[in-house]
């Protein structure tokens, strides 16, 4: 780095902060700088473009351009060279602009006899913000330490628009964190809320981007390293030995706040004239563009691990703690860019409502969300960057959309909807203790999903005839360790008490594919939904499955039990998993404790090869619970964490009915109990489909018990069946269409 790069870059910087510092309207302060970094730059034009949506780019200020195209002077996100710079973050630096791929030229601007180009993204921890331009007559290439200058400009335009500091009247940017905006995100957990953004993370404000002294701001940076290098070094001391994922982690972490290369990045950038938060938050900012650009996860994961830690520094620079500090609204709503389980179930029922950056339909708080039916959206993309704490937000979990800081008119319709499915629950509500019988006389049993104790109240409430599904992981994934054999014992016995008497289905462990025990070693699988986990993980790991069992058995107390064992693809894993739990019953027997008075042992059927399983296996299970959720994405070889082919596939596709219709025939033919058991049992227009090719028990989550005995009780399953033949007769690739329009014709 040379010392006219240094001096160019301070000086520039200098002159910006005492222009910025007189008084002024925001669209005056913003004229400002285009001029000064002409100068500075010795070039003819200097522009300033931000984006007026997401989509758009205006030209909001310029010296060397034609003053009337100011906010006139528009480009969609990739048209134009400036577009492109906006659309890929990447800098741009030409001495023949007119020749280059997608140059537009904008008559209206005068730009024409201007043929050197370079555009610099103006952005903020990844967030788009517009692009900051020069431009010369003179044909020349700009020297890297040109376009460092700019670089370090663009970070404190970025961190000047964060503070609001070209907001104004007329023609002047609007305020941001004002307007009202809209996020399209997938559907995690349906429902809909209204309330109060609570950030989860903090967000950090940097209030002064430009350092009056380097070396105050040199001594503030060193002194916040050594703080976050002891803490690290002490989260690793504290870490248990045996949690490997953990300790991973943390010496990643260590690696980073020893990196000669990121700490002199920063002091490079303040030595340019930035203070020492602005300088860790534009190394974050460049970490943040570049893990949006990476396909490898091991790369992105510990792209990831340097995002937090930039964080972490942040907050010892500026004081501000590692939560918000801020008490939980009127009905809060969660924004995060990601959480766990166990900080989620920190928050408990408090919440109305989920939003999240990340996420995916079955990771671990999407599981504790379903369970505590708080409706969850998740990628909606930049709201952790635009929300901001007490902010009103509405989110509709049926839809995937949130509104932000809504305007009256969508505030009046989300309303109505909210009131028209108060209307439609106090319906059900009269129908709780009827039976889901159809008009021809079919009885649907339909029991509830559940995984925590809190589940247990909804068994009366809803309408349920018992649990169908109770998913003993939740109780593995929010520890730290594995759970002792008593505390399970406690937590079984207590929901068998809650449920007085009702059937409780207890699934074994579920784990591996999206749920990952932290304290179990991790497994580098390329296709983990089809690899190592559920029964394979018992019939591996012997010990947990035996003290799991066992905790099962103590906790019947005599009771009757049943046992349903997840993921089984052949007969052989049955047989083994059944004789397991069958010798842990004698173990406790010659013990002197109580054996459970009946003991019921079925199986998960999750892959389509247990379908066709021989004759034994359906004569020696219990019971059959399809489960849907996996059985759907093997059946169509569409991963259900992918969004781009998840919803190619139509529940109601003729082909799976048909299958599904098949494992009911065969478990019929043999006497073999059979159940539906996933998100699509709690579809009312699936549940009916599934009622019709021959199911007669469907699980589901509570809240969904209502709309779907609604709809069965209002219906006749044979005229429903006689829709669907006809439709597989016409060649319907599903049958979604035909069903919807004679329910509508009814």
């Amino acid at each position: 780095m040379t010392h006219t790069h240094k001096t160019n870059s301070r000086l520039m910087l200098g002159k910006l902060r005492r222009a910025l510092a007189i008084e002024g309207e925001g669209q005056e302060r913003l004229d400002r700088i285009p001029a000064i970094i002409a100068e500075s730059m010795d070039c003819e034009v200097c522009s300033i473009y931000l984006f007026r949506d997401d989509e758009t780019l205006e030209l909001c200020a310029t010296e060397g351009l034609k003053p009337e195209a100011v906010h006139k002077t528009r480009m969609r996100l990739g048209e134009g060279l400036v577009g492109r710079v906006a659309k890929f973050q990447r800098i741009l630096n030409t001495d023949d602009a007119p020749n280059m791929r997608g140059f537009r030229f904008m008559p209206e601007t005068g730009e024409e006899v201007f043929i050197s180009f370079l555009g610099v993204p103006i952005q903020r921890l990844g967030e788009r913000l517009g692009v900051l331009v020069v431009q010369s007559k003179e044909k020349r290439r700009f020297l890297e330490d040109e376009i460092y200058a700019l670089e370090v400009v663009a970070m404190v335009i970025a961190e000047m628009a964060e503070l609001g500091a070209f907001v104004g009247e007329g023609a002047a940017l609007s305020a941001l964190h004002k307007q009202a905006r809209l996020f399209r995100g997938g559907v995690a957990q349906e429902g809909i809320a209204e309330g109060n953004v609570y950030l989860h993370e903090p967000r950090v404000v940097v209030t002064n981007p430009i350092g009056e002294d380097s070396e105050i701001e040199h001594a503030r940076l060193t002194k916040a390293i050594d703080t976050l290098r002891v803490s690290v070094d002490e989260m690793l001391d504290t870490a248990g030995a045996s949690d490997k994922d953990q300790l991973n982690v943390l010496e990643t972490y260590r690696m980073f706040a020893n990196s000669k290369g990121w700490i002199n990045r920063m002091q490079s950038d303040i030595e340019s004239g930035l203070s020492a938060e602005a300088a860790v938050e534009k190394e974050q900012s460049l970490a943040r563009t570049r893990l949006g650009q990476v396909p490898d996860h091991y790369l992105r994961e510990r792209l990831h691990d340097l995002d937090d830690l930039s964080n972490r520094l942040l907050r010892i620079l500026t004081g501000q703690g590692e939560k918000t500090g801020a008490e939980l609204p009127e009905n809060p709503i969660l924004i995060a860019r990601n959480i766990g389980p166990g900080d989620l179930l920190e928050y408990g029922r408090k919440l109305r409502g989920i939003v999240l950056e990340e996420g995916s339909v079955g990771s671990h708080a999407t599981i504790i969300a379903r369970a505590m039916a708080i409706p969850l959206v998740i990628h909606a993309n930049g709201i952790t960057t635009e929300a901001l704490n007490g902010d009103h937000i509405l989110v509709d979990g049926e839809q995937g959309v949130v509104h932000l800081r809504p305007d009256e008119a969508v505030v009046g319709a989300f309303k109505d909807k909210m009131a028209m499915l108060e209307k439609e629950q106090e319906r059900y509500s009269s129908i709780r203790t009827k039976p889901a019988e159809t008009l021809d006389g079919e009885i649907i049993t339909l029991t509830m999903n559940a995984g925590l104790m809190a589940d247990l109240p909804s068994l009366q409430s809803s309408g349920a005839s018992g649990v169908g599904l109770f998913r003993t992981e939740l109780q593995f994934l929010v520890r730290n360790e594995m759970p002792k054999r008593s505390h399970l014992c406690s937590l079984y016995s207590k929901v068998l008490a809650a449920a007085d008497g009702q059937r409780v289905v207890f699934r074994t462990l579920d784990i591996g594919s999206d749920k990952v025990l932290p304290y179990l070693e991790p497994q580098d699988e390329p296709n983990p939904a089809m690899g190592w986990r559920a029964i394979r993980v018992g019939l591996d790991k012997t010990g947990i499955m035996r003290m799991q069992l066992q905790a099962l058995i103590r906790a019947a107390n005599g009771g009757p039990l049943t046992v349903m064992f997840p993921f089984v693809a052949q007969f052989e894993e049955y047989r083994d998993a059944r004789a397991m739990l069958e010798t842990e019953i004698q173990r406790e027997a010659k013990k002197g404790h109580p054996i459970p008075s009946k003991i019921e042992i079925g199986a998960m059927l999750e892959t389509p090869s247990l379908a066709f399983a021989p004759d034994r296996f359906f004569e020696e299970v219990d019971f059959i619970s399809i489960g849907g959720n996996d059985l759907k994405q093997f059946f169509f070889a569409a991963d259900r964490e992918n969004e781009r082919v998840r919803r190619r596939y139509d529940t109601l596709n003729v082909s799976f009915l048909t299958f599904i219709e098949r494992i009911v025939r065969r478990c019929n033919d043999i006497g073999t109990p059979v159940s539906f058991c996933g998100e699509d049992a709690g579809r009312p227009i699936e549940a009916l489909c599934f009622a019709a090719m021959g199911l007669r028990c469907l699980s589901m989550r509570p809240a969904s018990i209502g709309p779907v005995k609604s709809l069965l009780r209002r219906t006749n399953l044979s005229q429903a069946k006689t829709v669907i033949q006809a439709a597989r007769e016409r060649g319907d690739q599903s049958v979604r269409p035909a069903i919807i329009g004679w329910l509508r014709g009814r």
